[in-house]
């Protein structure tokens, strides 16, 4: 008897498993691609979302809400996106452009997912991206400070130094000319 009920269970939850492999399975990032955050130049973040399920995704909207208006412009793309469908094992990448409006430390937050797992689902999942975590936005003048050619400082160190090289240099050159005279040979 306790060998039926065993096979019945391991039966149940093998139909079950079969059950939830044909439906949609979605796996979500975020990554800031910049290696520098700069106030006032773009930043780009791509959203990656892999099905790694047995049935396509449906109505896949991606929604981001973490980049406020009065601290970002977008400067390209859309912060929220819609797909029809995401066929298993496939992937989709969407890349928004934007430009910080203000610098210091901010805090990149997930985004929301939400699809229908398959066509007779009732109900949408929703899920959420990963999340980058807090990032520092430098401001423009720190960053050009820091990691600008600074032509015009090696311009003025240039000038500034000449008169501390010439001058030796040309009392030199006087009193070398001076000794240097070739005397007349006598014939």
């Amino acid at each position: 008897m306790k060998l039926w009920v065993l096979a019945v269970l391991i039966s149940f939850a093998g139909y079950s498993l079969s059950e939830e492999e044909n439906v949609a399975r979605l796996l979500a990032s975020k990554n800031v691609l910049n290696q520098y955050l700069v106030e006032g130049r773009d930043l780009t973040v791509q959203y990656t979302i892999f099905n790694i399920g047995g049935s396509a995704a449906l109505d896949v909207n991606l929604k981001e809400e973490s980049f406020p208006e009065q601290d970002f412009e977008v400067v390209k793309g859309n912060l929220n996106v819609k797909w029809e469908r995401i066929a298993p094992g496939t992937n989709v990448s969407h890349v928004v452009v934007l430009r910080p409006l203000q610098f210091g430390y901010f805090n990149f937050t997930a985004a929301e997912v939400s699809y229908k797992p398959s066509e007779n689902a009732a109900s949408a999942v929703v899920g959420f991206t990963s999340a980058p975590g807090e990032g520092g936005i430098v401001g423009s003048k720190d960053f050009d400070r820091k990691f600008s050619p600074h032509v015009l400082d090696w311009l003025v160190f240039a000038i500034m130094t000449l008169p501390s090289l010439t001058i030796p240099f040309l009392l030199f050159y006087r009193s070398k000319s001076r000794y240097d005279t070739p005397k007349p040979k006598k014939n």
